[in-house]
């Protein structure tokens, strides 16, 4: 199994960029883990409590299991994904059965910035973006899909996302084998990453 980290900033272009990886690429061979679905469960606060929670922290992230679940993919065994609702900032009691495949894509903000995890992948991209360019994407996300209004976000951004983002998230470019600046639309990078997946997949 190949397992791609494709890392960067929030609103840095992660999932375009895994859209435009799959693109032409047999869909059965291969899977897609988001790190957004490892936030650890919170049931023991309350809803004002899990709102205060730095989520853009590391601490916020269920690495282990994580990284368990990537061994047992691995290892030839499904897995029960959880599923994380941004709406009540927790779990839901739901998950989503994923199988293994030839090719699995990790996509997170602070994937790279766990060494357990690092070593697991076997190539490891980070995209980069400007920061004004990063949080307009971000504006428009959280209003439309996760039910928060203008000064919410821009002081989540202000206060907790862009200073997590460069103690924790930019120096993690440097982990990276690829970096993938997202201003336009990057042929060359992902025909490389295409290439290699392609190797594995035949």
């Amino acid at each position: 199994m190949l397992i791609i980290g494709i890392a960067g900033g929030t609103g840095s272009g992660k999932t375009t960029v895994v859209q435009q990886i799959m693109n032409e690429l047999p869909q059965t061979e291969v899977g897609i883990i988001s790190q957004d679905s490892y936030y650890r469960e919170n049931h023991n606060l309350s809803f004002d409590e899990r709102a205060l929670i730095n989520f853009d922290h590391p601490r916020a992230i269920d690495f282990e299991l994580l990284a368990q679940h990537l061994k047992d993919l691995k290892a030839g065994k499904t897995i029960d994904q959880p599923v994380y609702s941004f709406v009540t900032h927790n779990r839901t009691d739901d998950t989503v059965l994923t199988h293994p495949r030839k090719v699995m894509i990790v996509e997170g903000i602070l994937i790279l910035a766990n060494p357990e995890l690092r070593e697991m992948f076997d190539i490891k991209i980070y995209v980069q973006a400007d920061s004004d360019e990063r949080l307009i994407r971000r504006l428009k996300r959280d209003i439309a899909e996760r039910g928060r209004d203008m000064q919410e976000v821009l002081n989540r951004y202000q206060n907790t996302l862009k200073p997590m983002h460069e103690q924790f998230i930019e120096p993690t470019k440097a982990f990276a084998d690829i970096v993938i600046p997202n201003d336009k639309y990057n042929t060359v990078a992902i025909d490389v990453v295409r290439a290699v997946i392609n190797q594995r997949i035949l």
